[in-house]
């Protein structure tokens, strides 16, 4: 019988600031919870210290700090995991088929949860095991500072906190720096990183872009619903006031005494100063600061043309936000006829009217009321995030995942529902264990496989899929019926922000929307 478990001498790699041990299982070489970095509180990270003998690296290691824990709900749609949080959390996982020579290209994933929230763990379909097995790649999740800890800005106090407005990616460029410098050890290709992530994980992709530190650290991107618009904003001006009002509140006269309070302390002043200062349209943080070391949101200030070279898969999923809505319909006794009364009586005719003959031509073949949860808030910026991106190049490939689900009666595709696809991780995801869904696993996990060794997603098990131009966005509909589609949405999308609009917003205003990330 094939030896499944192995904890020995053949589990040490040596990286450049000592020994690691890990563990072997199926096949694979597992490490967990390496630190690339250290870092004082608002400032920069730095390299950890050499230690001496082996550091066993068999468990996860600490993760961000929350603002809030919530309660759990939602686990049969994005099924979750919590685990032990602490500031001194900068360090990384690593899975990989062999610590040789064989150079694989390598797979970075950075999570969701905006630039607030989650772990490189928070998810069970972030498991890396069957993504490094089946790709033969070498898979690596990040976990790095975030909310007041990563995105606070404090420049206006001293030279030592010229970057704390982004203190959170400068962790990521670190751990970026740790794999160019040790992932050949680990079987992995400096030259082909790919960085990944979904939702602020995404956002976190395009920040990389735009941050002239992290150039020559990745070869490519992925970015899964991260272009988010005015959701994930960077958050500009100055932190003086939020600084200087948090101070006040803790009975405290300097930064330095804010480096020191308990992180319960900080992150409960922070809320209490945020929720006066946000109405008020002023810098709160907790989102990317543009300065020298970040060019801001590309959209706004356009794209580096230092990183136009970098191929690019940009998409979303049809329903993101609106797919967690009430008042969902059972598609499955529900005609055509019905779909558009449902259509008719949420919008009023003159809405409906314009919009149904674009959703129809969009999405042949789909029930009309599935018009009332189609996405805007994520689609209607990443079009012109593709056309921008794809005047610069020729290697911007742009997808959207359609897969409708069985549960409540079918919905349709929900923010994170394509993550266990991209990592072929639908085993450990139960709604995603449908009829079929193996096809559409592999066609999508092929994609991603094909983009990472080449920068070009194309193979065998899906239809030609061209790169996107500023006039053509040519998108492939990942569902049971993949097929590509030029410019599909461009006429639906800016009527269903004007009109869906209002319908969303007040759902979310009155908390009926249980958001998952």
């Amino acid at each position: 019988m094939e030896q499944q478990f192995e904890y020995g001498e053949n589990t040490i790699v040596a990286t450049d600031q000592g020994k690691v041990k890990g563990y072997g299982y199926r096949g694979l070489r597992i490490f967990k919870g390496i630190p690339y970095a250290k870092a004082l509180r608002f400032h920069a990270p730095e390299p950890v210290d050499a230690w001496e003998g082996v550091l066993d690296v068999t468990s996860y290691g600490y993760v961000c700090p929350l603002l809030d824990m919530g309660k759990p709900t939602g686990e049969v749609m994005v099924p979750h995991r919590y685990w032990v949080m602490d500031e001194n959390c900068q360090n990384l996982n690593v899975w990989t088929p062999g610590c040789d020579d064989r150079k694989r290209p390598v797979m970075v994933w950075l999570h969701g949860g905006g630039f607030e929230a989650g772990s490189s763990i928070e998810q069970i379909a972030y498991e890396g095991e069957n993504m490094s097995l089946l790709g033969q790649v070498v898979v690596v999740s990040v976990n790095h500072r975030l909310n007041v800890l990563g995105y606070f800005d404090l420049s206006d106090f001293g030279e030592e906190y010229a970057n704390s407005g982004n203190a959170g990616t400068d962790d990521i460029i670190a751990a970026l720096g740790w794999i160019q410098r040790n992932i050949a050890a680990f079987g992995g290709d400096p030259a082909n990183v790919t960085v990944f992530g979904q939702s602020g994980g995404g956002a976190k992709v395009t920040t990389l872009l735009q941050s002239p530190a992290a150039d020559g650290l990745f070869a490519k991107g992925i970015n899964m619903s991260g272009v988010i618009g005015p959701v994930l904003a960077d958050a500009t001006g100055s932190g003086r006031e939020l600084a200087e009002a948090m101070m006040e509140d803790l009975g405290i006269k300097s930064v330095k005494e804010l480096e020191a309070v308990t992180y319960a302390r900080l992150a409960e002043s922070y809320k209490k100063v945020r929720e006066v200062l946000r109405p008020q349209g002023k810098y709160v943080g907790g989102c990317p600061h543009p300065n020298a070391y970040y060019a801001g949101e590309p959209v706004a200030n356009g794209f580096r043309r230092e990183t136009a070279h970098i191929p690019l898969m940009v998409g979303s999923v049809f329903g993101e936000f609106g797919a967690f809505m009430p008042g969902r319909q059972d598609r499955s006794k529900m005609s055509r006829e019905d779909g558009e009364r449902a259509v008719i009586s949420a919008l009023g005719e003159k809405a409906a009217g314009e919009m149904l003959p674009l959703f129809e031509k969009a999405y042949p073949g789909r029930n009309p009321v599935d018009m009332l949860l189609l996405d805007f808030i994520f689609r209607q910026p990443e079009i012109t995030y593709i056309r921008m991106r794809s005047g610069l190049n020729q290697c911007t490939w742009s997808y959207l995942f359609e897969q409708d689900f069985r549960i409540d009666g079918g919905r349709v595709a929900w923010h994170c529902s394509d993550i266990p696809y991209f990592f072929h991780n639908a085993e450990l995801v139960p709604n995603t264990r449908m009829p079929g869904v193996e096809k559409l696993e592999e066609q999508i996990f092929r994609s991603v496989m094909a983009f990472a060794y080449t920068g070009d997603p194309n193979n065998d098990t899906i239809p030609e899929w061209k790169a996107s131009t500023p006039d053509e966005e040519h998108t492939i509909l990942f569902s049971g019926d993949i097929k590509v589609a030029t410019n599909h949405d461009h006429a639906l999308i800016p009527l269903a922000a004007k009109y869906l609009g209002p319908f969303f917003g007040r759902a979310m205003s009155d908390g009926e929307a249980e958001i998952q990330h």
